[in-house]
């Protein structure tokens, strides 16, 4: 790809001049030379520029999703040659949650694995953020999550629903939570536990004004007392302390084999529909579909499918 594309994605991926910098290994004057070039190339300024950092303007934020775009299709196009001369071509690259691994990915992924000995596999555990901002750069075909509340329609991704699911909150045995039902106002008096980190870079994802007028997302919450995208030292905290991990409520029996059990709620949880990410532009590719159908089958072999009509008693 065009060399100051490239140099412009890493600045503004960085923040910064010195990180970009250090990150593509030239000096930083070069690269202030570069960008002053591309902003003089497209006929407008590209960053904003402050004590704090370098920021995208509008434009620069229009270069951006075009410009990674096209690093994707020139890195796809890259990969898809090395695969044909390796005779890998069924290989696979996926994101995931921790509990959909567990749940019916892990079985899935053995199952491929057992059908073409020779593909190799490579598999992203973590939180819904950090696994877009993979997807987006390449590094994996797709992702299962939860649907992401305020996403941009700009970022180009297809969701292809899966099941529901609801947010449980576990805690230790011997825990007072555990007494009797509890409210979310006498469950967030203790201190909350989640498994994914607020990186800065990741709020590009959301719309500001679908923000406003929708559920908080993980940059909003204030009320965490600890974070970490490691799901074991989640619940090593929780085993340790009074806190409360919040966690997809399929995940009870793992837990409870591990010493945390789930908190009755006495209100109807909320749902949330888990699905999967995809590209838009690489709809329609054999081996994309060919890989949603096989996420699906397994998915739905361990979970109730997804109904838009559905019952929220009866999906639980």
């Amino acid at each position: 790809m065009d060399k100051l594309l490239t140099q412009f994605l890493a600045v503004a991926d960085a923040g910064s001049l010195s990180g970009a910098a250090t990150a593509l290994f030239i000096t930083q004057p070069t690269l202030s030379f570069n960008m002053n070039k591309l902003e003089q190339t497209v006929g407008a300024a590209l960053f904003e520029r402050s004590s704090r950092g370098m920021t995208l303007t509008r434009y620069g934020e229009t270069l951006y999703e075009n410009a990674r775009l096209m690093q994707r299709l020139y890195d796809n196009t890259l990969n898809a040659i090395a695969d044909q001369k390796r005779g890998t071509e069924r290989g696979i690259s996926i994101g995931s949650g921790y509990s959909w691994w567990t749940m019916f990915l892990r079985d899935m992924v053995v199952a491929y694995q057992r059908e073409f000995p020779k593909a190799p596999v490579q598999i992203s555990l973590g939180n819904q953020l950090r696994l877009m901002d993979q997807m987006l750069s390449g590094d994996i075909s797709m992702f299962l999550a939860h649907e992401i509340d305020g996403l941009s329609g700009a970022i180009g991704t297809d969701f292809v629903p899966l099941t529901r699911v609801y947010n449980a909150f576990f805690v230790r045995k011997g825990h007072p939570l555990l007494e009797r039902a509890q409210t979310l106002t006498e469950i967030d008096a203790y201190p909350i536990v989640i498994s994914s980190l607020a990186e800065s870079r990741h709020e590009r994802f959301f719309d500001p004004a679908r923000r406003r007028t929708r559920v908080e997302t993980v940059f909003d919450r204030t009320s965490v007392a600890f974070r970490t995208n490691s799901l074991a030292a989640c619940v090593d905290y929780a085993l340790a302390t009074d806190a409360v991990l919040v966690h997809t409520h399929v995940m009870r029996e793992d837990f409870r084999s591990r010493g945390l059990i789930e908190v009755e709620q006495r209100d109807e949880p909320r749902r949330a529909v888990t699905g999967i990410y995809v590209l838009k532009e690489r709809r329609g590719e054999d081996r994309v579909e060919e890989l949603i159908t096989r996420i699906t089958a397994a998915a739905h072999a361990a979970l109730p499918p997804f109904r838009s009509d559905a019952d929220p008693v009866a999906a639980r």
